[in-house]
Formats: structure tokens, sequence, C-alpha cells
């Protein structure tokens, strides 16, 4: 019985998988078209499990060389002469690969020399005697191509083979590789900058000549349905395979890991194939400290803290932070996949990514005594296994005041205030059982829903500021909106009114379009 798989390579006869096979059509076509090209995605993006399925389809008319640089060791890119034994060896252990019986004597002749006085070019003596011999043309594959992060060898490997691609340009019949592609997270040409002596020029890259690779890998509804239609013939779960589809790709963006790793949660943890048990799975997911995607994401917090404000910015304040290509600290999310673009603005690339985000601001403030208030409140909001929201949102209102102090003190208002302080104090009233997310379609300086899930049952919260009679009726209306979206009869608004117009605090009850809702006034 086939299973998910988040660890190493997918295929398709011992795991449930998307179906790549579009992905793969437009990667032959740039292979047949003669590129040299980067396969850039985030760490655990299916660059592997990708490139495996492009080398099962084009076996029959290519020679594939299929190398892993996570294979050599790090002595072999110590200098030039000791890469070229490694990658000589590499060469003389790939199985199944028709090396010519000259050619293959050089290399075991190259893999043997003192690396003394050995040079790249003799490697590439041998290679294109291998091309020029070989029946059919000859591809070179070289997945994990970080492994050579910060090094010249690896640099001088590539003007070696832009020279053999410029050659043949020039000369058709100039024995080159027929395509090169070149899989890692790293953006070749950001190596070429970070290791360049500092105020060095820092253009005319020895990749430069790589064509754009446009394919996009991430997975969408479609795709993800197509694999839960597979797992429901196996296992007849009575799934809503469309439903969860959606909810999976809302949750991950469609990140292939985070896609996989929800499913396999849900399917190893005996949770329920339903919306609610999508939440369960990425609570778990978010729980987990292991997860090196996650780790790294936090990781380049610290090394760019200018970004990790921006981000503190974009998340609790509703602010927008523009879309710069050549910053460095937005190349290294953008390269990860964490951040992506969006109308000329930055947007963090999922809601997984988002939540673990805000889990991580709302933890750096974890002696908050909104948040202490939270906690010593849970058990008035959370009985008998059921959130009760608007005890919530009263008691947000009583330890508001009580912790800051009514306005009539003079306290000026900050519209981020209230909405970090409201999470502040609902993180440790739900954690454990429930899930939130905030809802960037809505997330901006006057105006957040925030989303509960607790115990299978959904709750709204619209959080924003007193600006008048009108504006809160059109608050009003765009949440019944979003309900009805959602399916849902009741929501929730918390109104912030600090202002010489304020209204009377307390809760009132506002029926809207057929959609009761439960104002707070703070």
């Amino acid at each position: 019985m086939r299973e998910f798989n988040t660890t190493g390579l997918c295929v398709p006869w011992k795991h449930y998988m998307v179906d790549v096979s579009d992905r793969v059509e437009q990667m032959r076509a740039m292979v047949e078209h003669g590129d040299y090209f980067c396969v850039n995605r985030g760490r655990q993006y299916g660059k592997t499990t990708t490139l495996a399925a492009l080398k099962r389809a084009v076996r029959d008319d290519y020679v594939v060389v299929n190398l892993d640089f996570q294979r050599l060791s790090h002595v072999s890119f110590s200098t030039e002469g000791a890469f070229v034994r490694g990658f000589s060896r590499a060469l003389m252990r790939l199985r199944g690969v028709p090396i010519p019986a000259r050619v293959m004597s050089d290399l075991q002749r190259l893999a043997c020399r003192d690396e003394r006085g050995l040079a790249l070019d003799e490697l590439f003596i041998s290679l294109e005697d291998w091309v020029a011999e070989s029946e059919l043309p000859v591809v070179l594959i070289v997945d994990e191509v970080d492994s050579a992060t910060n090094n010249q060898v690896f640099l001088d490997f590539l003007a070696q083979l832009r020279d053999q691609y410029l050659n043949r340009e020039e000369d058709v019949a100039y024995p080159a590789f027929r395509s090169v592609i070149l899989a890692g997270v790293t953006d070749v040409k950001h190596l070429k900058a970070k290791i360049r002596p500092e105020g060095e020029h820092k253009v005319n890259s020895p990749w430069n000549i790589a064509a754009d690779f446009r394919v996009d890998m991430s997975f969408s509804e479609a795709d993800v349905a197509g694999m839960l239609a597979e797992y429901e013939a196996d296992h007849a779960t009575g799934m809503d395979v469309e439903a969860l589809s959606r909810e999976i790709v809302g949750w991950t963006g469609g990140y292939p890991f985070l896609v996989s790793r929800v499913c396999q949660l849900v399917d190893e943890g005996g949770i329920p194939w339903d919306v609610v048990g999508v939440g369960d799975a990425v609570r778990l997911l978010l729980k987990d400290n292991e997860v090196s995607l996650f780790q790294s994401l936090t990781g380049k917090l610290v090394n760019y803290p200018d970004l990790k404000e921006a981000l503190r910015t974009i998340l609790m304040r509703g602010e927008t932070l523009d879309y710069a290509p050549y910053d460095e600290a937005q190349q290294q999310l953008r390269m990860y996949g964490f951040i992506t673009e969006r109308a000329g603005k930055v947007v963090v690339a999922n809601r997984v990514f988002e939540t673990l985000l805000y889990d991580h601001f709302l933890y750096e403030e974890r002696s908050s005594p909104m948040r202490a208030e939270g906690d010593l409140g849970r058990s008035l909001y959370a009985r008998g296994g059921r959130l009760d929201m608007r005890a919530v949102l009263e008691g947000f209102r009583r330890a508001y005041v009580e912790v800051f102090g009514p306005p009539e003190e003079g306290r000026k208002f900050c519209e981020e205030e209230g909405r970090k302080q409201f999470l502040l104090f609902l993180k440790p009233i739900i954690n454990g059982t429930g899930n939130y997310y905030v809802e960037a379609q809505t997330r901006d300086r006057t105006r957040t829903d925030v989303v509960v899930d607790y115990a299978g049952e959904r709750h709204v919260v619209e959080l924003k500021v007193w600006r008048g009679p009108a504006y809160n009726e059109d608050g009003e209306t765009q949440l019944a909106g979003y309900l009805e979206s959602l399916g849902l009869s009741t929501g929730y608004l918390l109104t912030f009114s600090f202002n010489k117009r304020k209204k009377d605090p307390g809760i009132r009850r506002v029926e809207v379009d057929g959609k009761i809702l439960w104002e707070e006034i703070v």
C-alpha cells in the first residue's frame, strides 16, 4: 500500500504524490531546445522528485548523467585537482549510464592522479570525448548544488560549462552537453556575489547563459485533489476531495513539503479526513520543532533583523513593504520560498509560514500581562470542549482596561496595539486545542479578520477601529459577507473606540443580512 512521503525522493509506485507530468513536459521542452538552466526553489520543494521524473521521461532519447553534489565530500571542493578527482569518481559510480571504454579509462586515470597539477580542463576534455562518442545526446543534471556554496572551484566548473555552451552556439558540431540542469535552493548568481571580494564588480556570472526557469512547481487545488482522489480510491474514507484540497492549499499555498506533511499527519495520526482534521494536522505541524524548513525561516530572521522588523509590521500593523528585487534580505527569504511578491508588495508565502511568524513574534512577548490574563482565565472561556467567543471578547475588554487603563488617562491608542494584544490574550486560551490565522485579504491598518478553529467550530473575529457610524456599518456588512463565504451564521466584532466620539463599552447584538454579529466595544 502506498503512503505519503516527506523525506527524500518520492516515487509513484510507493508514494501518494501529485502528478508532475505537466512540469516534466515543460522541462523536457527546455532540454530538447538545448537549454542550460537552474531549478532554484526552496527546501523540500520537490526538485529531486521532479528531476527523477524528468530522467525517466527522457532516458530513451538521451544519456542522462545525474549527479548529486551531496555525495561529494567537502574535501572534493577544496582544490581544483580534488574536484576533478571527486567528480571523476562520481561519474565512475553511475549505474546504467553508457560510458565509452576510452572515457572510462581517462576517468580512472584522473581519479588516481595526484591532485597537484590536475586541472579542470583535463576533466572537460574527457567529457567532450564522451559527448562526441555517444550515440545519444548527453544531458547533465547536478542536484544539491548548494553543497558548493562559497566555493571558487565550483565557479570555475561553471565557467567551463559556460565556455562549452558558447562554443556549441558558434559551432553546432562542437561536443557539448545537450542540456545542463543545476538544482538547489541557492541561485548560482547569488553564490558568485557572496564569494567575490568586497567591492569587486559583481557581474558577468559564469552562469549568465542560463535560460529562465518559469515552471510553477507549487501544487494547485487540482493537483492536490488528484493525489487525494488516489488515496480515497484505496481507503474509501468518504472525504470531500474538493473541500479538503481547497483547505490544504489555503493553509500551505501549495508548498510541496507542507502539502505532503499535512496529508501524512492526517493519514498516520488517525485524524479524520475533513476540514477540522486538516486544521489539527496543521497545529501538529506547527508544534514540531524538528522541521528543518521552520528552523531555516526563524534562522533567517536572526540573520536579517531589519527584515524581521519589516515582517513584524506587515503582520502586526497591517502595513506594506515594497518589493525590492535586489535587496539582500528579501532575496534570501524569496529564494528559500518564505516570501513572495504580490502587486509590488512583499507578502509571506503561505498561511503556515504566517502563523509560524505570528507565534514567533508573540512568543517574544511571552512576559506580556495580556498573555498572562488569557492564561489565567482559560477555564472561563473554553468550557465543555467548546470555545465561548463572546466570553473571550468580554474577558479581553476587562483585561485590556485593567492592564492599560481607560483612554481618559491620556494614553494614545496605537492600532497595532489592539491587534497584538488580542492575539497575546487569545493564544494561551486556544493553545493545544485550537488554531488561529489572520486573513491576509482583510488585513490592513484599520481592519483585520482573525479566524479561530476550535474543537470543530470556526469563529471569525473582525478587529477594527471605530471611525464613525458609516464606517462601522460597512465593516458589519463586510463581515456578514465573509461569514456567508465560510458558511457561518454568527460572527464577532472587536471594536476599539479610543477617540473623542467613542462608543459606549460593552457587548451588543447586531443582525446583518441574516447573520448574527456580536460586537464588543473597547
